[in-house]
């Protein structure tokens, strides 16, 4: 695989992608391709500017020189922390354009949760005091690919905020949450080595794993709350939500946890086209 592509994680993307799918399908007749595809644009290279700066910030700091997980481009060698970091700050400035762009058809003030966004996506791992070495990581997800995210992509197609828009985003941001949280769960024991002090280490393992059941159980209860009799179509996706859920109570650890990453955000992909679905025909 071209290491670009590798550094990009595409199995994070879901977290992306499946916010602005659900809240086009809400906006019904009001929605605008156009406005959705730069939402798209907005979220997807956001989510990979976020993957190469945390990949270029724990590379030169040294806390992902004996990480269990995926391949880091500049632990393994693969790139150099300033490619890495150039490809971080271009992924940011293709969002950008896509934002400004996407401000002026509906409102300026997007452009200050923008420069929020991106502040958000560098300062997790990025600076002297990063916010993802003191369990906020997912506080920061839940908001920018989950409220953000959604009631945002909303927002740029109808002109309008409402309750149900706000609700439909609980989902997203829970299940974005999830791919961080099984992620960090993995990492827990390196994570704690390095004094990386994520949700999950200052959790403790055990209750990291049930706070991750939690996220999923949420994301589905908020989706049968918006009360829409279409919206239990989301329930067909809940054998995987068991199956993952039961590899990670069960206490898989390490090597075992890697495959659950890509099968969290496949939930997250699949659980957001059938919520779109049922908001689509409601």
């Amino acid at each position: 695989m071209n290491k670009w592509i590798l550094g990009a994680r595409p199995r994070t993307l879901p977290a992306a992608i499946a916010p602005v799918v659900v809240a086009t399908a809400l906006a019904g007749s009001d929605w605008n391709w156009f406005r959705a595809v730069l939402a798209l644009k907005v979220g997807v290279w956001l989510q990979i500017g976020v993957n190469y700066a945390n990949d270029y910030s724990d590379g030169v700091k040294g806390s992902d020189a004996n990480r269990i997980g995926p391949t880091r481009l500049v632990a393994s060698g693969l790139a150099s922390g300033g490619q890495v970091k150039r490809a971080a700050f271009i992924s940011f400035a293709i969002a950008s354009i896509a934002g400004l762009w996407l401000s002026l058809l509906s409102s300026p003030w997007l452009i200050l949760i923008g420069i929020a966004a991106i502040a958000a996506a560098w300062g997790y791992t990025g600076g002297k005091n990063p916010y993802g070495y003191s369990g906020l990581g997912e506080v920061s997800v839940f908001v920018f690919f989950g409220l953000t995210a959604t009631v945002g992509t909303y927002y740029t197609q109808t002109g309008q905020v409402s309750a149900l828009s706000v609700l439909c985003a609980v989902p997203m941001g829970s299940l974005a949450c999830a791919i961080l949280a099984v992620n960090n769960i993995r990492d827990l024991a390196q994570d704690e080595l390095v004094g990386k002090r994520t949700l999950a280490v200052r959790m403790g393992d055990s209750r990291a794993r049930k706070a991750f059941l939690v996220l999923l159980a949420i994301a589905h209860l908020s989706a049968l709350a918006t009360g829409l009799p279409q919206s239990l179509l989301t329930l067909l996706v809940l054998p995987l939500t068991v199956s993952i859920s039961r590899s990670v109570i069960s206490g898989a650890s390490g090597a075992a946890l890697i495959p659950l990453l890509g099968k969290t955000g496949k939930l997250q992909m699949f659980f957001g086209v059938l919520f779109a679905l049922a908001l689509a025909i409601q």
